[in-house]
């Protein structure tokens, strides 16, 4: 990412590395309809989606970008994801490899239903 601090998520998805940018895209439109009401924003320096509540999140990186749905929702969709690379916190998408949107519609559409169930006031 360049020195200048983007200031909107269309800006950070430009400043990306090109070969990311059409998987970028594609999973910004993809989290906008699965979260129509959410606040897009940048918090530390990448993509998050909020309803006040951290709802998920993006960042690009040199070959792959990282979807963050939550620690839960990776645990929840385990099963789905074996054929992924994944860490406690993130599913990786290498920008050579054919998007995952099925599935990550799904574990969208699966974390905003569980941030709507929540009673508690913490933001993750």
């Amino acid at each position: 990412m360049p020195a200048h601090r983007p200031a909107t998520i269309a800006e950070y998805i430009a400043a990306a590395p090109p070969a990311g940018q059409p998987h970028l895209r594609r999973l910004h439109a993809l989290l906008q309809r699965a979260a129509p009401r959410a606040e897009q924003t940048l918090k530390w320096g990448q993509p998050f989606f909020v309803e006040p509540r951290f709802v998920f999140s993006f960042s690009a990186h040199k070959a792959h970008l990282s979807f963050a749905p939550s620690a839960e929702a990776l645990a929840h969709f385990h099963t789905e994801l074996v054929a992924h690379p994944t860490t406690k916190n993130f599913l990786k998408v290498p920008y050579d490899a054919p998007f995952p949107e099925a599935l990550i519609r799904r574990m969208a559409d699966w974390r905003v239903r569980a941030v709507a169930a929540r009673t508690d006031d913490g933001f993750w």
